[in-house]
């Protein structure tokens, strides 16, 4: 049952669990009738209520490790397993935003965050029964981003900023166990781009669903992250995995301590573009 007062309760500690494993995973694709290898062979596992950043050069594979999570297109080779079974369809429990906020424009901005309680079991039987529940719930996230006074507004009346907070909104409000996160901020400003990573950061605590965002900003992989993997140039493996050891809550004066250079510098230095 879908409890709006979890929503505004924080996890204290991740679990050891692990939620998503790879297991060597490949991809290739047929060109001029040859194989082409993209993604050789990635294995790694993700915990319970962790937050992971992959980078990498472009081209590497990263949208596609997210499609075989959401299960959108299943691992071609290997396997990728959410809480020991093997993803062969897309999955119910996952939110996704992407770098462009694809929010529907006949409906505001408080109807396109429960748009997923509409369409999602078990929310979407019971869900007129319930929608003074849901609303309070999505009411209390969009409280959480600052936009609790354009609930009924539409997408065209919301700056860029706005729409993307919306969107992880409508990401969240089911409250996924697998949040996944497409260079969400890719086409914002330097400085509406720093603002959504304290939002994020604070949206993941509250509701502390396992996390796994692709980004070329390297910055903002270690501000977010628990961990941050590096993926080579095609055919393209995980090459390096880096623990962030930072206190949470962050806030953006992290981003001038050594301790957070060091981390940046790390992840820099093993990125390969050829």
């Amino acid at each position: 049952m879908f409890q709006p007062d979890t929503l505004s309760t924080s996890v204290e500690a991740t679990t050891t669990a692990d939620i998503l494993e790879f297991d060597h995973v490949g991809l290739e694709y047929i060109v001029h009738g040859q194989p082409r290898r993209i993604i050789e062979d990635v294995t790694f596992n993700i915990r319970q209520g962790e937050f992971i950043s992959i980078v990498g050069p472009s081209g590497c594979g990263k949208t596609s490790i997210l499609r075989m999570v959401s299960g959108l297109n299943p691992a071609p080779i290997g396997e990728v397993r959410f809480q020991k079974q093997k993803i062969t369809k897309p999955l119910k429990n996952v939110g996704i935003a992407f770098q462009n906020p694809v929010l529907l424009p006949w409906r505001n901005t408080l109807d396109n965050i429960l748009l997923p309680l509409e369409v999602v079991e078990p929310y979407k039987r019971d869900f007129r029964k319930n929608i003074a529940m849901y609303t309070r719930a999505a009411q209390e996230l969009l409280a959480t981003v600052g936009l609790q006074d354009f609930q009924k507004n539409f997408p065209w009346q919301l700056s860029g900023g706005m729409r993307q907070r919306a969107s992880l909104c409508r990401a969240l409000i089911h409250q996924p166990e697998i949040l996944l996160l497409d260079e969400p901020f890719g086409a914002l400003d330097a400085f509406t781009k720093e603002d959504m990573w304290s939002m994020l950061q604070e949206l993941w605590l509250r509701v502390r669903c396992s996390a796994v965002m692709i980004t070329h900003d390297l910055r903002e992989a270690v501000y977010l992250s628990d961990r941050v993997l590096v993926m080579g140039p095609r055919p393209s493996s995980i090459i390096y995995e880096l623990p962030i050891d930072l206190p949470r809550p962050r806030t953006l004066e992290i981003c001038l301590s050594d301790d957070f250079n060091h981390l940046f510098s790390d992840v820099r230095r093993h990125i390969r573009r050829n």
